[in-house]
């Protein structure tokens, strides 16, 4: 609370926060957890078929729509993979927001990203285009480069 007995009052002070206690601000500190690992015999992606040997273990039995980033060094090696959302069957919802906060925590080079089609429809929908668009304008503002776009449908791979 601000004390009416001091001389000096602050230099912007709206009527709206005149009677109302300070704001306390959180000192916080943001770190990527490891959940666990796995060996990625290829060590680069320096194809479309690395691409897929990365994600393939982890979107070729989902049932639901998942997308996720695979973050790259500046040598093409992958050193994190981040399942950023886990959808329905038809639909997840992903923003930009989300695909690069761990682009940045983990300092990338470069991103890949992968989702799957549960419903084995193989033509990238509207939303697919969409945000693939929107990722790579992000990605070019942050110097984040967006190499790859994988979509799995079955244990088919389109581009």
């Amino acid at each position: 609370m601000y004390d009416q007995s001091k001389k000096e009052q602050p230099l912007m002070q709206s009527e709206t926060t005149k009677h109302q206690p300070a704001k306390r601000v959180q000192i916080v500190s943001i770190k990527m957890v490891r959940e666990s690992s796995f060996l990625f015999s290829q060590r680069q992606v320096n194809s479309s078929e690395d691409a897929y040997q990365l994600f393939l273990p982890y979107l070729k039995d989902a049932d639901r729509e998942h997308f996720l980033v695979a973050c790259l060094d500046t040598k093409n090696c992958p050193n994190f993979l981040h399942v950023c959302h886990i959808g329905s069957l038809n639909a997840s919802i992903v923003h930009p927001r989300e695909v690069m906060k761990v682009a940045i925590l983990s300092n990338a080079a470069s991103i890949l990203i992968a989702h799957n089609h549960p419903s084995n429809v193989s033509t990238p929908s509207p939303q697919d285009i969409g945000i693939t668009e929107r990722l790579n304008e992000a990605g070019k503002i942050l110097g984040i480069d967006l190499l790859d776009i994988s979509l799995f449908v079955s244990l088919l791979i389109h581009h």
